[in-house]
């Protein structure tokens, strides 16, 4: 047989020598593939007396071991150098000012964000965040949803496995929605708390209105003496903001939530016709948010007592609002990607939102 130690000599080099990935594949191949050198080898040690087989056997396979790592060192270092020259070949000289045809623009979802930050903050509002990953507490429990209630049910909701337990209960979810931020702020705030928690969310669903991830904001405000009054009174003057409208006919509806006691929607005033919907004054109504007064079970689970302390909850989807309010059919369309769907709802990078400033009558395309 060949000896041990020439052959690795002659393999290393071999792998040293290789200039790009391609060639040290050649390389490899030729030594450990199915007709390589030290394959055949190790198919030849049958042949061999049994104490040469011992001593060849523990070579090939200490001489396969090192030619192995060799071969991954070298081509870690190979892609390495192939990168840094792409790198330094696709270099963009971000100093040049871009081209009219190709500037960016801001997504209608975007938009919103900062519309209806710009209007509650004008109310006294902090902006509360929270984990896009929560546990069922957070996200069910706290929020006085018992375990069957439908929105627990798997076809609603995205359920991921607890690596540490095998019981359903411990499993995380991701968030339905963004109330679980207002049981954290309660956690770690005592009152008055007035905040809105804007956010993604997901649910197991997928259609023209209904899309699997979608963005949503709710608003809480919890203090001594909060009446239904306050909470009419705040939703009234931020439709009227949003819409930029003097005067918006609304109706509250009774409705049930678990996390809420009394529930309510609100509809707005409109009018439809087969090919055009105009918000404001009109014959027809459209159901625009969700709200009510905070269930005391939901206070306790925050750590606030409901015999000192009340408040009041709503719930806007922003995929809807930008719908609404910037004449788009169809929901899908605001994660498909399209450069061309963008250009034409998106809008300038420098069209702030702000109430002094104005919040869309500055927008992008026309409409």
């Amino acid at each position: 047989m060949e000896n041990i130690e020439n052959l690795k000599s002659q393999i290393l080099g071999d792998i040293s020598n290789a200039q790009d990935v391609r060639t040290l594949e050649e390389v490899r191949v030729g030594v450990l593939g199915k007709k390589g050198r030290i394959t055949e080898m190790m198919k030849n040690l049958g042949s061999l007396s049994l104490e040469e087989k011992k001593e060849m056997g523990k070579g090939l396979n200490i001489l396969k071991s090192e030619v192995e790592q060799a071969l991954e060192a070298q081509k870690e270092k190979l892609e390495k150098a192939e990168l840094n020259a792409r790198l330094a070949k696709e270099k963009v000289d971000v100093t040049l000012p871009i081209r009219p045809e190709v500037q960016g623009r801001i997504h209608p979802v975007s938009k919103i964000y900062e519309e209806v930050v710009a209007i509650f903050g004008e109310m006294g509002f902090e902006v509360a965040e929270g984990p896009d990953i929560e546990d069922q507490f957070h996200n069910f429990n706290a929020l006085n949803t018992p375990a069957n209630h439908p929105a627990r049910q798997m076809q609603d909701t995205f359920y991921i496995p607890n690596p540490e337990s095998d019981n359903f209960d411990d499993s995380y979810v991701v968030r339905t929605q963004t109330s679980s931020v207002q049981i954290r702020t309660m956690e770690k705030q005592q009152p008055p708390i007035r905040i809105i928690a804007p956010g993604r969310t997901y649910r197991s669903d997928y259609d023209a209105t209904h899309t699997p991830m979608f963005h949503q904001v709710e608003g809480l405000v919890i203090d001594k003496n909060i009446t239904m009054a306050h909470l009419k009174g705040c939703l009234y003057d931020f439709v009227k903001a949003f819409f930029e409208l003097d005067e918006l006919p609304v109706r509250y509806r009774p409705s049930y939530f678990p996390f809420t006691e009394p529930s309510a929607e609100m509809d707005i005033g409109c009018k439809k016709t087969k090919t055009e919907l105009k918000i404001g004054a009109g014959t027809d109504w459209l159901e625009i948010l969700g709200c009510g007064m905070v269930h005391p079970n939901v206070l306790r689970a925050g750590g606030i007592d409901p015999d000192e302390y009340q408040g009041f909850a709503f719930g806007i989807g922003m995929d809807r609002l930008a719908m609404l309010k910037y004449g788009i059919p169809d929901l899908r369309t605001f994660f498909e990607s399209d450069v061309r769907w963008l250009k034409h709802y998106g809008f300038l990078p420098l069209d702030e939102s702000s109430m002094t400033g104005g919040l869309s009558n500055n927008g992008g395309a026309a409409r």
